[in-house]
């Protein structure tokens, strides 16, 4: 709850002092870059701390596929679920209402919008999402072959979170100069309404039901798959409540699945927000969609689609310690 407060109040604080800057959005193109090169930045440690921990390196075998699968499917299934309602509810790709009367300067953005996806569709493969791959497999190599040997496990780790807090601060001073230099988070929320809210638990519902089929065919019990399932995202806590309450096995593969989420979600929210929607994109980060995931979210697709991100993720956030312990 201390980091949610943290997070959300930094992304209020500078939304408002980014409010009095909106006629001078022009001189305030480096936000941009500024987001790119520390998304970079975290991603570089988040490598560095997974290839760092003797636990995740020494269980990257049968555990290691089995979080695999489970994530693979819990992060399909979460994305077709948040398409069929969002074209349900009526929302179109942008994350808008489709047939609503938008102001000139939202129908601009939208032409900028589609106009950058047709420019990457032809350039191909997504330069983000290579520079990502890059930056974690940098940092996993040198986590592995010189952290681990080198440095006390401990006080690296210690080192390391502090490090990602910072950067993830950092993140949500840019998003929260974003979304008040945007202007028009507030407009999105209010024609939305409820909608906002529907989508974390669609979100869940496809997580589970993924977790589920996984049960069916895996070495593990459905009700061992829909704990791993239940973290949303959220590694530390999950994983915490499945090993406090026995389920050492399950509780090794939840570390693992929610990191690999965590991760994919970083690598292919770019990819699925340009060849399937806006609001997909914020159906794989999971409980990470409001910290980690949200500049990602955001740099992807456009800024009131932070409003879903953060949505999503402080839900599915509040959920795990309520929805994991119904499968232990």
């Amino acid at each position: 709850m201390t980091s949610a407060i943290l997070y959300l109040g930094t992304c209020i604080v500078f939304y408002i002092l980014a409010i009095p800057l909106r006629k001078f959005s022009d001189k305030m193109e480096w936000l941009g870059p500024a987001q790119t090169v520390t998304v970079l930045c975290l991603v570089f440690t988040m490598g560095l701390r997974l290839g760092a921990n003797n636990e995740v390196v020494n269980n990257l075998d049968s555990y290691g596929f089995y979080a695999f699968i489970i994530t693979v499917f819990t992060i399909v299934f979460s994305i077709a679920a948040v398409s069929v309602a969002r074209r349900m509810m009526g929302i179109d790709r942008q994350g808008l209402m489709k047939h609503e009367n938008l102001d000139q300067d939202l129908e601009e953005e939208i032409e900028v919008l589609e106009k950058e996806v047709e420019e990457e569709e032809k350039g191909g493969f997504d330069r983000m999402t290579l520079f990502i791959l890059v930056g974690v497999a940098v940092g996993l190599s040198l986590g592995y072959f010189y952290i681990r040997p080198n440095f006390n496990y401990e006080s690296f780790e210690s080192g390391a979170s502090l490090a990602i807090t910072i950067e993830l601060i950092i993140l949500l001073i840019f998003v929260g100069l974003d979304l008040g230099l945007a202007g028009d988070v507030i407009t999105n929320i209010k024609s939305v309404g409820f909608r906002v809210l529907v989508i974390p638990l669609v979100v869940e519902l496809g997580t589970l039901i993924g977790a589920a089929l996984c049960g069916v065919f895996l070495p593990l019990s459905v009700r061992e798959s829909l704990a791993v399932g239940a973290g949303f995202g959220w590694y530390s806590l999950g994983a915490g409540i499945l090993m406090d309450a026995g389920m050492m096995t399950a509780g090794a593969i939840s570390f693992m699945h929610n990191v690999m989420r965590e991760l994919f979600s970083i690598i292919i929210t770019p990819t699925v927000a340009r060849k399937i929607g806006f609001v997909e994109a914020v159906a794989a980060p999971g409980a990470t969609g409001m910290d980690v995931c949200l500049p990602i979210v955001t740099r992807s697709t456009s800024a009131n689609i932070a409003v879903y991100s953060f949505v999503s993720g402080f839900i599915m956030s509040m959920s795990v310690p309520l929805v994991v312990p119904l499968f232990t």
